[in-house]
């Protein structure tokens, strides 16, 4: 499980490639609760990069501040794909950034079910890659431990899908 200066490593080097590009980063975290976002604005310097973080914890709020449409809430559920990438384009949509990243899923100790269980992380990835076309990735990983230990592998995946999305 990687330690909080493993973490604030992961921030620091995407606040330089970030900076380095001129590109602004934007977050919409649900189960992260805005860690991801917290990390980031550790860095000193992070508001030439880190434009704004979106705590979406209910699907309400995903609906009412990222554009999530109610549907795919309803369809899919809030951990999932469909929701992760609505979430990244609506981050990118309702900010200023070239570049989001998203995160949504069952940190713990209840609330996971057969088909979607304890540890259940979605992640999404935005970039603008043409004016109303988003590149969007997105991925799932299962996480072992308490809720603490889910969360912050959580956050580190999230950190590194932004290092992978910017080149390495």
């Amino acid at each position: 499980m990687p330690g909080d200066e493993v973490l604030l490593a992961l921030a620091h080097r995407i606040g330089e490639r970030l900076g380095d590009a001129h590109l602004q980063l934007a977050t919409a975290e649900s189960c992260t609760g805005g860690w991801v976002a917290k990390l980031l604005t550790d860095v000193p310097g992070c508001s030439a990069w880190f434009e704004r973080g979106f705590v979406t914890y209910t699907n309400q709020s995903k609906q009412d501040l990222l554009g999530v449409p109610a549907d795919v809430l309803d369809e899919h559920g809030a951990v999932s794909e469909a929701t992760v990438r609505a979430m990244a384009e609506g981050a990118l949509h309702h900010s200023k950034a070239s570049l989001t990243l998203s995160v949504s899923g069952i940190a713990g100790p209840g609330g996971g079910r057969p088909d979607k269980p304890v540890g259940l992380i979605w992640f999404g990835w935005a970039q603008q890659a043409a004016p109303g076309k988003p590149d969007v990735r997105s991925e799932s990983r299962q996480f072992n431990g308490n809720r603490d230990a889910v969360r912050r592998q959580a956050v580190a995946r999230a950190l590194e899908g932004v290092l992978e999305l910017t080149g390495g």
